[in-house]
């Protein structure tokens, strides 16, 4: 039976990147039968990087079968999986977020959790000498992920070590971590062709926060006016995608990678209390900049009140 190699819903670089590289590892290292998934669309910055570093684009699916093998990859959250998850056979799970409970599985089994900035990281680790028998693609894929999830060494989730295992892989690859970064923050600032909703939901997680559900939603760019300037719409929009994705709220963080700072869109009074109550700022308007906030992971989710 294949393995299925899988990440987090609305998929990220290391969402898109990192069941590749696992895939590869399982395949060629391992001689276990995988196959990198996605569940749903790439986003822009994903895609940018399977085309440059020239590999396919996996499979997309919506479900999973009962009783099939999968690999879960940068998550360990059940509401960012498949319905059925549970109902499947996992045999491992490598993540670097919190551990949010509620998976369950048919026996004991290998799980890697690790206080580093990106999956992609930690398999590096987990790879070790055998990443030298890697193609030029599953290296590059490994070091966009890395530059992603750091925001080029920007985020505070950032460790001295992913920094040494990206300088190793660009050195290795020959190529420069800055021109190769600035290209995927391009990729990923092009939002044109998206949809309000669909912004929304791109780079989003689903958290109960004080017994109220939210879908907090980032959006990292070299170009905050492009999203900013659809405030109003962005803002209506939330209503109906907080009633079909049955949240309480929508939170849209709009991340300047370049200033290094947060924008929260403020639609309501439950915004704003929830701003305030987190933030210790003071919300005057239907915005706040938040300075320093740059990792959902460590700076956002931790300190949420209601």
């Amino acid at each position: 039976m294949t393995t299925k190699v899988f990440g987090h819903k609305a998929p990220d670089t290391d969402s898109t990147g990192s069941p590749i590289i696992w895939a590869w590892y399982l395949n060629e290292v391992k001689g276990i039968a995988a196959e990198p998934v996605l569940l749903g669309e790439p986003n822009t910055e994903a895609a940018f990087v399977l085309k440059h570093w020239d590999l396919p684009k996996p499979a997309i699916i919506e479900s999973v079968a009962e009783g099939e093998k999968v690999v879960i990859v940068d998550t360990n959250n059940p509401a960012e999986l498949p319905e059925g998850i549970n109902k499947t056979d996992i045999t491992a799970i490598i993540d670097h977020h919190k551990l949010v409970g509620g998976l369950e599985t048919k026996g004991p089994i290998d799980i890697t959790i690790r206080p580093l900035a990106c999956t992609a990281t930690i398999m590096y680790d987990l790879i070790g000498g055998d990443l030298a028998k890697a193609p030029r693609g599953i290296k590059g894929a490994m070091l966009s992920c890395i530059l992603s999830d750091t925001l080029e060494f920007r985020s505070p989730t950032t460790t001295a070590h992913d920094k040494a295992v990206c300088e190793a892989l660009a050195a290795d690859l020959g190529v420069s971590m800055n021109e190769l970064a600035t290209a995927m923050f391009e990729a990923k600032s092009d939002v044109s062709a998206f949809s309000d909703a669909a912004l929304l939901r791109m780079d989003s997680k689903e958290y109960n926060v004080d017994g109220t559900e939210l879908r907090v939603s980032v959006l990292e760019t070299t170009a905050p006016k492009l999203i900013l300037d659809r405030k109003d719409s962005l803002m209506a929009s939330m209503v109906d995608v907080a009633k079909e994705d049955g949240a309480d709220q929508v939170l849209l963080f709009v991340i300047d990678i370049l200033k290094e700072e947060a924008t929260l869109l403020v639609p309501n009074d439950l915004v704003k209390k929830i701003a305030e109550a987190s933030f210790g700022c003071t919300v005057s308007g239907d915005s706040v900049v938040l300075p320093g906030v740059m990792s959902r992971k460590k700076q956002i989710i931790p300190a949420l009140k209601v």
